[in-house]
């Protein structure tokens, strides 16, 4: 049987939150194996700790990955509800209007602080311990956003990520904040 377009439109939303799924297990895999909150002196005394470090840059990918994962579904299950796309404002104001986002200006504050990472090069220890401080209290805004977006996308539009062993870990993690509007 012929798969229609709608169809295969759904099958790549599925398959674009089984992507966010796998970054929120990546990243609080990540986020577990630091203590909270870091400090420059603590990093500073371990600049040369390659685990920690190794980690810290994971983090600051994993969070990345998860904000530009999000955002791809998130335009794909506009277009699926009919709205427009042309600009993604108009897509996080649809997922604001229907209580998926708390604002515009949080998803903006998000990506304003994960591209401070990505173009700046920091070497004042306190200021790449605020980065990491902040991506930490960030954290739960996308967690929150992923589990209204995954209701949204199963209650709205009858689309799921097909279960997979990141299935579990994505709804445990998410539980938690999917009612912090």
């Amino acid at each position: 049987m012929k798969k229609n377009g709608l169809h295969l439109e759904k099958e790549h939303l599925a398959r674009l939150l089984e992507a966010v799924q796998r970054c929120v297990f990546f990243l609080d895999a990540s986020v577990r194996k630091i203590t909270w909150p870091l400090t420059g002196d603590f990093l500073s005394s371990q600049r040369t700790n390659v685990e920690l470090f190794e980690t810290l840059s994971a983090i600051n990918e994993r969070f990345s990955k998860l904000q530009d994962s999000l955002g791809a579904a998130m335009r794909h299950g506009a277009i699926l509800s009919g709205e427009t796309t042309n600009m993604f404002l108009k897509v996080l104001a649809f997922y604001e209007k229907i209580g998926v986002i708390e604002s515009v200006d949080s998803w903006q504050l998000c990506r304003t602080s994960r591209n401070l990472a990505a173009h700046e090069y920091g070497i004042v220890y306190s200021e790449i311990a605020d980065h990491f401080n902040t991506l930490n209290e960030l954290r739960p805004t996308l967690y929150s956003v992923s589990r209204r977006f995954y209701d949204f996308c199963a209650s709205t539009l009858n689309v799921q990520p097909v279960e997979s062993e990141f299935s579990e870990v994505f709804l445990r993690v998410t539980e938690q904040f999917r009612e912090n509007l």
